[in-house]
């Protein structure tokens, strides 16, 4: 019997209509725990995002750097409210259709995103879905080391999804994957479907290119 397929969703701008990262900005802005210039950098680096410019890697770290010393379960509180607030309602119409066109057809539905399992998890679980390969923040005694444990970001996000396939008996070459970011082409390059999902510019021209699926989810 040969491997069966899986599709591969992206969270920020497919599933959400929202980008998770700028929204916790916001939500921490509006809590008084970000300052004026904080959520000024968080705009800044959310336009190099999406121009594929911006070195995520790097901010990653340092950024799980001020969290060193924090409980985790004060980070989970505050996770909870933001979703309620913020994410609950943002994921899109289209993309439920596309969850349930894939379970319908029998394949294996994974959600596979930059965000941190704080972000991810509970979008997950509120869509039924049940792996999550995410960025993943590293615990100690319930106290954050201020290290990353697993980033799921580029090409990281490849070494993740084939270890997953591995495990799972998934063959990638008739796999799908669902992506806005142009910083995701490695991943979208690996499976043997890709669709490009409300599309950056550079991914839009990319697509066309190569003869890819574009969908608009986010209207």
């Amino acid at each position: 019997m040969s491997p069966a397929g899986a599709a591969f969703f992206d969270m920020d701008k497919t599933v959400l209509r929202i980008d998770t990262g700028l929204s916790w900005m916001k939500f921490l802005y509006r809590r008084g725990e970000l300052s004026h210039l904080g959520l000024a950098r968080a705009l800044y680096w959310s336009g190099l995002y999406k121009v594929a410019l911006l070195d995520l890697e790097s901010l990653a770290v340092r950024l799980v750097a001020d969290l060193r010393g924090q409980r985790e379960q004060d980070l989970i509180a505050k996770a909870s409210a933001w979703h309620r607030a913020d994410v609950t309602d943002q994921v899109a119409p289209r993309a439920l259709a596309a969850i349930a066109e894939h379970r319908r057809r029998g394949d294996l539905v994974v959600m596979l995103t930059g965000s941190t399992q704080y972000a991810a998890e509970v979008v997950a679980a509120n869509l039924g879905i049940e792996h999550t390969l995410c960025s993943r923040l590293e615990v100690s005694g319930g106290v954050f080391t201020g290290k990353l444990a697993q980033l799921c970001f580029g090409v990281h996000k490849v070494t993740i999804a084939e270890r997953f396939a591995g495990e799972h008996g998934i063959d990638l070459a008739a796999s799908w994957f669902y992506s806005d970011s142009y910083n995701d082409l490695p991943m979208l390059q690996r499976v043997g479907r890709a669709v490009a999902v409300n599309p950056d510019q550079r991914l839009r021209r990319h697509a066309r290119r190569h003869g890819w699926k574009i969908e608009q989810w986010a209207r």
